[in-house]
Protein backbone atom coordinates (compact mmCIF):
# COMPACT_ATOMS: atom_id res chain seq x y z
CA UNK A 1 0.00 0.00 0.00
CA UNK A 2 1.36 3.54 -0.47
CA UNK A 3 1.07 6.29 1.42
CA UNK A 4 -2.05 7.57 2.55
CA UNK A 5 -3.80 10.44 1.12
CA UNK A 6 -3.83 13.56 3.17
CA UNK A 7 -7.05 14.76 4.16
CA UNK A 8 -8.19 18.50 2.48
CA UNK A 9 -7.20 21.12 4.32
CA UNK A 10 -10.97 22.06 4.83
CA UNK A 11 -11.54 18.83 6.99
CA UNK A 12 -8.22 18.21 8.74
CA UNK A 13 -8.31 18.69 12.48
CA UNK A 14 -6.80 21.77 13.97
CA UNK A 15 -3.58 19.92 15.27
CA UNK A 16 -3.39 18.07 11.85
CA UNK A 17 -3.08 21.71 10.49
CA UNK A 18 -0.56 22.83 13.05
CA UNK A 19 1.66 19.81 12.38
CA UNK A 20 0.72 20.10 8.60
CA UNK A 21 2.08 23.77 9.01
CA UNK A 22 5.04 22.79 11.17
CA UNK A 23 6.30 20.21 8.39
CA UNK A 24 6.04 23.05 5.90
CA UNK A 25 2.31 23.08 4.17
CA UNK A 26 2.62 26.49 2.89
CA UNK A 27 -1.44 26.91 3.17
CA UNK A 28 -2.24 24.55 6.25
CA UNK A 29 -1.94 27.80 8.49
CA UNK A 30 -3.79 29.99 6.58
CA UNK A 31 -6.75 27.58 6.92
CA UNK A 32 -6.16 27.86 10.69
CA UNK A 33 -5.93 31.66 10.10
CA UNK A 34 -9.18 31.42 8.32
CA UNK A 35 -11.46 29.11 10.69
CA UNK A 36 -10.41 31.01 14.01
CA UNK A 37 -9.39 35.00 13.00
CA UNK A 38 -13.83 36.20 14.09
CA UNK A 39 -13.01 34.66 17.51
CA UNK A 40 -9.59 35.59 18.60
CA UNK A 41 -10.57 39.22 16.84
CA UNK A 42 -13.76 39.48 19.20
CA UNK A 43 -11.94 37.94 22.11
CA UNK A 44 -9.35 40.94 21.62
CA UNK A 45 -11.53 43.57 20.69
CA UNK A 46 -13.33 42.89 23.85
CA UNK A 47 -10.25 42.75 25.97
CA UNK A 48 -8.47 45.76 24.34
CA UNK A 49 -11.31 48.10 23.90
CA UNK A 50 -9.93 49.65 21.06
CA UNK A 51 -9.90 48.65 17.83
CA UNK A 52 -6.35 49.67 16.43
CA UNK A 53 -4.77 48.26 19.39
CA UNK A 54 -7.35 44.48 18.65
CA UNK A 55 -6.20 44.40 14.82
CA UNK A 56 -2.43 45.10 16.48
CA UNK A 57 -2.55 42.43 18.92
CA UNK A 58 -4.67 39.86 16.57
CA UNK A 59 -1.76 40.03 14.16
CA UNK A 60 0.92 39.83 16.69
CA UNK A 61 -0.76 37.24 18.10
CA UNK A 62 -1.27 34.91 15.21
CA UNK A 63 2.48 35.78 13.63
CA UNK A 64 4.14 34.31 16.64
CA UNK A 65 1.84 31.39 16.61
CA UNK A 66 2.86 30.98 12.66
CA UNK A 67 6.40 31.69 14.13
CA UNK A 68 6.15 28.99 17.69
CA UNK A 69 4.56 26.24 16.17
CA UNK A 70 6.89 24.14 16.48
CA UNK A 71 7.04 24.74 20.11
CA UNK A 72 3.30 23.75 20.87
CA UNK A 73 3.05 21.05 22.68
CA UNK A 74 -0.49 19.51 22.66
CA UNK A 75 -1.27 19.63 26.67
CA UNK A 76 -4.00 21.91 25.18
CA UNK A 77 -6.51 21.95 22.37
CA UNK A 78 -4.90 24.64 19.29
CA UNK A 79 -7.56 26.82 20.02
CA UNK A 80 -6.71 26.93 23.45
CA UNK A 81 -3.17 28.06 22.57
CA UNK A 82 -4.48 30.49 20.20
CA UNK A 83 -6.12 32.39 22.84
CA UNK A 84 -3.79 32.05 24.97
CA UNK A 85 -1.34 34.00 22.26
CA UNK A 86 -3.81 36.33 21.76
CA UNK A 87 -5.23 37.44 24.93
CA UNK A 88 -1.09 37.78 25.76
CA UNK A 89 -0.69 40.06 23.23
CA UNK A 90 -3.48 42.14 23.96
CA UNK A 91 -1.46 42.34 27.13
CA UNK A 92 1.51 43.30 26.17
CA UNK A 93 -0.24 45.96 23.63
CA UNK A 94 -2.23 47.18 26.85
CA UNK A 95 0.68 47.34 29.06
CA UNK A 96 2.86 50.10 26.56
CA UNK A 97 0.11 52.10 26.54
CA UNK A 98 0.33 55.27 28.52
CA UNK A 99 -2.15 55.45 31.52
CA UNK A 100 -3.39 58.70 30.75
CA UNK A 101 -4.51 58.02 27.00
CA UNK A 102 -8.10 58.76 26.19
CA UNK A 103 -9.94 55.58 24.47
CA UNK A 104 -10.77 56.78 21.15
CA UNK A 105 -14.76 57.04 20.31
CA UNK A 106 -16.08 54.31 18.15
CA UNK A 107 -19.95 53.20 17.72
CA UNK A 108 -20.27 50.24 19.72
CA UNK A 109 -23.78 49.22 18.90
CA UNK A 110 -25.13 46.78 16.50
CA UNK A 111 -27.83 48.00 13.81
CA UNK A 112 -29.97 45.56 14.64
CA UNK A 113 -30.02 46.14 18.64
CA UNK A 114 -33.26 47.73 20.00
CA UNK A 115 -32.80 51.45 21.78
CA UNK A 116 -32.22 50.11 25.22
CA UNK A 117 -30.69 47.23 24.24
CA UNK A 118 -27.69 48.95 22.90
CA UNK A 119 -28.06 51.26 26.04
CA UNK A 120 -26.85 48.33 28.35
CA UNK A 121 -24.22 47.05 25.99
CA UNK A 122 -22.41 50.57 25.85
CA UNK A 123 -23.01 50.92 30.03
CA UNK A 124 -21.58 47.74 30.50
CA UNK A 125 -18.93 48.10 27.75
CA UNK A 126 -18.07 51.52 29.60
CA UNK A 127 -17.73 49.74 33.27
CA UNK A 128 -16.08 46.99 31.82
CA UNK A 129 -13.31 49.28 30.55
CA UNK A 130 -13.10 50.39 33.83
CA UNK A 131 -11.65 46.94 35.43
CA UNK A 132 -8.30 45.81 35.77
CA UNK A 133 -6.43 44.35 32.64
CA UNK A 134 -6.50 40.72 34.51
CA UNK A 135 -10.30 40.82 36.00
CA UNK A 136 -11.20 42.10 32.19
CA UNK A 137 -9.67 39.24 30.14
CA UNK A 138 -11.22 36.25 32.14
CA UNK A 139 -14.52 37.97 32.17
CA UNK A 140 -14.46 37.99 28.58
CA UNK A 141 -13.46 34.58 28.08
CA UNK A 142 -15.57 33.33 30.94
CA UNK A 143 -18.53 35.30 30.42
CA UNK A 144 -18.75 36.95 27.37
CA UNK A 145 -17.03 33.87 25.25
CA UNK A 146 -18.31 30.52 26.99
CA UNK A 147 -14.86 29.78 27.71
CA UNK A 148 -14.52 27.06 30.80
CA UNK A 149 -12.82 28.14 33.44
CA UNK A 150 -10.22 25.28 33.05
CA UNK A 151 -9.45 26.29 29.68
CA UNK A 152 -9.23 30.32 30.64
CA UNK A 153 -6.38 29.70 33.01
CA UNK A 154 -4.31 27.75 30.54
CA UNK A 155 -5.16 30.86 28.24
CA UNK A 156 -4.19 33.17 30.73
CA UNK A 157 -1.30 31.01 32.60
CA UNK A 158 -2.67 31.36 35.99
CA UNK A 159 -4.42 28.94 38.76
CA UNK A 160 -8.18 28.26 37.98
CA UNK A 161 -8.87 29.71 40.96
CA UNK A 162 -7.30 32.93 40.49
CA UNK A 163 -9.48 33.04 37.37
CA UNK A 164 -12.79 32.52 39.36
CA UNK A 165 -11.51 35.58 41.97
CA UNK A 166 -10.60 37.90 38.94
CA UNK A 167 -14.43 36.49 37.63
CA UNK A 168 -15.84 37.19 41.17
CA UNK A 169 -13.94 40.51 41.66
CA UNK A 170 -15.05 41.97 38.35
CA UNK A 171 -18.31 41.06 38.14
CA UNK A 172 -18.62 42.73 42.17
CA UNK A 173 -17.10 45.51 40.34
CA UNK A 174 -19.47 46.08 37.48
CA UNK A 175 -22.57 45.38 39.42
CA UNK A 176 -21.27 48.42 41.53
CA UNK A 177 -20.26 50.81 38.09
CA UNK A 178 -23.92 49.84 36.91
CA UNK A 179 -25.62 50.88 40.06
CA UNK A 180 -26.82 46.52 40.69
CA UNK A 181 -25.28 47.23 43.96
CA UNK A 182 -24.14 49.76 46.65
CA UNK A 183 -21.32 47.19 48.16
CA UNK A 184 -17.91 48.33 46.98
CA UNK A 185 -16.11 45.47 44.80
CA UNK A 186 -13.22 43.52 46.59
CA UNK A 187 -9.74 44.98 46.07
CA UNK A 188 -7.54 43.22 43.50
CA UNK A 189 -6.35 42.18 40.20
Amino acid sequence: MGPATPVPLAEASDRDLLERHVAGDDHAFGELFRRHKDRMWAVALRTCRDPEIAADAVQDGFISAFRRAGSFRGDSAVTTWLHRIIVNACLDRLRRLRPTAELPEYELADSRDQHSSTEVRIDIEGALATLPAGQRAALVLVDMHAVPVSEAAVILGVAEGTIKSRCARGRAALAQQLGLTTEPPARGR
